[in-house]
């Protein structure tokens, strides 16, 4: 089986989640990746606490060769150059001062191979005061681009977002830059250097939020000072469950969700028979689509729904997720060739492409596990790879 970007070397120098996850992408459609950890570990490697499966590791280091390697040594940087000297792309999340002090800049690594392509990708960009700032995704992408602000509830603190969503969202990008990058180098035969950061992509992601406020009107502050759109919010069932309720169109949609609901006589009620003097009583009339709605329980709600072709969705726990059978015949959650228990199915990415299929997946690599291998790979003697053993560079 041949896939779309086998042939290509990827270097993985970068730790966690949003830069690895770029080379991931790579490597699901057929590049090899090669995954340097220092001789500690990479840190991401700690995020599963106790845990008996180390998931994050798995999610993100699948289909990946893995070396433990010093570069900060010298031994390390004649390593890292071999690699280099072959590679077609380096991702990494280095800030700029750490990849000139490692002589890994730009303008150093176009000179040593000019068709190289460097992925970069910070928490800040790289000008301005934040810029030699460290960042994770809950401080650069959701706290200072205003998500937070924007999605909390009025009068309540902004509650604390999931782990990794705007990494993921953030690889994506940088994946589609080094593609930018490598149809560039196509037309001129030269690399690139490609950046973009976690604030920049959640600045993106709430760019509607944030072209509002542009235009004068701050979302955010607005819905701390008045309630939401009743025809745009979340309603608990009966049954203990909750559905997200998204209604674009009042005008047209108000009537048959008070049909659906079995409340047909709002519809004659001064307060709610027209459009305007419901958004006069939103307050009350999200109270009673509340009640309403917790009088049903969740299949009679989504039927209801359903019926009228009314958009809403089912906020799931996460067991429910994986289990999903829509989402396991889309290939959206897959099956692995791993024989850990823990790791039978995983997250595929979530790009098709005709004609095209993606590597099944495999098990990521241990600490150092084909460092020997890769070394050999790189023309590097049994004394030169011991010696480098014996003295820390490697592990």
């Amino acid at each position: 089986m041949k896939y779309l970007f086998e042939g290509l070397k990827v270097v993985d120098l970068a730790s966690f989640l949003a830069a690895p996850g770029a080379a991931t992408l790579l490597g699901d459609f057929g590049a090899e990746v090669i995954k340097i950890e220092p001789p500690s570990g990479d840190g991401y490697r700690r995020l599963h606490g106790n845990w008996k499966s180390d998931y994050n590791w798995q999610l993100t280091s699948r289909n990946k060769k893995g070396i433990s390697l010093d570069v900060r040594s010298k031994g390390g940087k004649k390593v890292l150059f071999r690699l280099l000297e072959e590679a077609d792309i380096l991702v990494t999340n280095f800030r700029t001062d750490q990849l000139i002090d490692f002589d890994l800049g730009f303008e150093t690594l176009h000179e040593f191979n000019s068709r190289l392509i460097l992925a970069q990708l910070t928490g800040y960009g790289n000008l301005g005061p934040d810029s030699n700032k460290k960042g994770f995704d809950t401080t650069a992408w959701f706290a200072q681009t205003g998500i937070m602000e924007l999605t909390r509830q009025m009068n309540t603190p902004p509650a604390f977002p999931a782990g990794g969503v705007g990494d993921h969202s953030t690889a994506m990008a940088l994946f589609a830059a080094i593609l930018m990058a490598l149809l560039k180098r196509e037309q001129t035969g030269e690399g690139s250097f490609v950046e973009t950061s976690l604030v920049a992509n959640g600045c993106w992601a709430n760019g509607m939020g944030l072209q509002g406020a542009i235009s004068g009107f701050d979302l955010g502050s607005f819905l701390q000072k008045k309630a939401r759109s009743p025809f745009a919010d979340v309603y608990e069932t009966r049954d203990g469950r909750y559905i997200t309720l998204v209604l674009t169109d009042p005008e047209r949609e108000w009537p048959r969700l008070a049909k659906a609901l079995g409340q047909e006589g709002w519809l004659q009620d001064d307060r709610f028979s027209e459009l305007s003097n419901l958004f006069k009583n939103k307050s009350l009339a999200k109270e009673m689509f509340s009640r309403t709605i917790k009088s049903m329980s969740l299949k009679d709600t989504c039927l209801r729904l359903d019926e009228y072709d009314l958009t809403h969705g089912v906020v799931e726990d996460l067991t429910s997720v994986i289990e999903d059978a829509h989402l396991i015949e889309n290939g959206i959650i897959v099956p692995t060739e791993s024989e850990d228990p823990n790791f039978k199915w995983t997250v595929a990415n979530p790009i098709k492409v005709s004609g095209e299929v993606t590597r099944p997946v495999s098990d990521p690599p241990a600490k150092g596990q084909h460092t020997r291998r890769v070394l050999e790979e790189l023309g590097f003697s049994d004394q030169e790879i011991d010696a480098f053993y014996a003295d820390g560079t490697v592990v």
